[in-house]
């Protein structure tokens, strides 16, 4: 197993050898952002980067090279170089292949969204997405001039469709792989942070928002029918503004999300942060998990995933270290990955697993 864990200044590429973690410092210098791997060529993994565009990883992260530069688009022949070097998402299908891997979307700030289907190589912009009706009301609270694609989802179960998070203003649906958009739905989230699909349950969307911070039970919000309807479960949250998600592999109906009580909370290490994590079964409120996890005072809030492999487990990454629990997220313990004293100081970005 490799774990890809996007720090604020260089993506660590984290692997067990004998036993033991071994972690490398790649793209060192290059802000990444996002992470994604082929989920059927899990080798395959791609970085986005706030300056310096999109890297591939052909061997499950031991080399990286840029691609969808100006460069790679002529040198191929055809197509159109990602002409966004701020990318803030990046997303694999995996019902759209193309040549053998899946179709990758690529999401930029200020927002614009790009697919390709050669592996990276050349991008077509999406451009229907800028055009929808909302898009004069998207805006970063602190930027507002300027929105980002936070992220995107691929359906796992309906070719074509894509569900993708502004932030902050709108979830929003294509059908037909992004030529042709949808936009917000009155009751739907307008600060996705994170969103999930589960393959047992298609239509089932889960999206850990913003949205709480000013409409308290709004954070957490659930769809079972592609993103028609939503309702709101919040109840138990104490923190009600939510980022990270992570949904049990063997049970849709298990889900963890980390929270706090405001954006400078979350992420401000000059507001002295302070983030927890919350857990939830069928038919239970949220309940906050705290076993094994490190004091919620000077804590980045987490990034949150789960392995298709390992039902029952999450990982949780923060400033304070790379965490994981094998009780589908009661209790937690801290993964012995080398850890530089400069990432206490840092925010962290994405965190990504494959099984190569």
């Amino acid at each position: 197993m490799n774990m890809y864990l996007a720090m604020e200044r260089e993506l660590l590429v984290a692997r067990q050898q004998q036993g033991k973690w071994q972690a490398e410092a790649h793209l060192v210098g290059m802000q990444p952002t996002c992470v994604s791997v082929d989920p059927l060529r899990p080798e395959r993994v791609y970085c986005g980067t706030f300056g310096r565009g999109l890297w591939r990883s052909s061997d499950a992260g031991r080399s990286w090279e840029p691609v969808g530069d100006a460069r790679s688009s002529m040198i191929s022949g055809y197509g159109k170089a990602l002409p966004h070097p701020q990318l803030t998402s990046v997303a694999v299908s995996l019902t759209e292949r193309s040549g053998g891997y899946g179709v990758v979307y690529a999401g930029a700030e200020p927002t614009a969204m790009y697919r390709s289907e050669d592996g990276g190589n050349t991008w077509w912009e999406l451009k229907e997405l800028r055009e929808l009706a909302s898009a004069p009301t998207w805006r970063l609270p602190d930027l507002p001039s300027i929105s980002r694609v936070r992220w995107i989802t691929p359906d796992p179960s309906v070719v074509g469709r894509l569900f993708v998070a502004i932030e902050a203003g709108a979830l929003i649906r294509s059908q037909d792989g992004g030529k042709h958009w949808e936009d917000r739905q009155p009751e739907g989230p307008l600060d996705t942070h994170t969103l999930l699909m589960h393959p047992k349950i298609p239509n089932r969307l889960y999206s850990a928002a913003g949205d709480g911070f000013l409409y308290q039970g709004r954070g957490y919000n659930e769809s079972y029918d592609g993103g028609e309807t939503w309702r709101h479960p919040c109840e138990g949250l104490q923190h009600h503004y939510l980022w990270g998600a992570a949904v049990d592999p063997a049970d849709p109906d298990t889900v963890v999300v980390s929270a706090a009580e405001s954006p400078d909370l979350a992420h401000s290490l000059k507001c002295n942060v302070q983030s927890v994590i919350y857990r939830k079964t069928s038919g239970q409120p949220w309940r906050r998990v705290t076993q094994g996890l490190p004091d919620a005072q000077g804590t980045v809030v987490y990034t949150l995933t789960s392995n298709c492999e390992e039902p029952g487990v999450f990982y949780a990454l923060s400033n304070k270290g790379c965490y994981r629990s094998a009780d589908a997220g009661q209790s937690w313990e801290p993964l012995p990955i080398p850890w530089k004293s400069d990432y206490e100081h840092q925010r962290q970005q994405a965190l990504a697993i494959n099984n190569v």
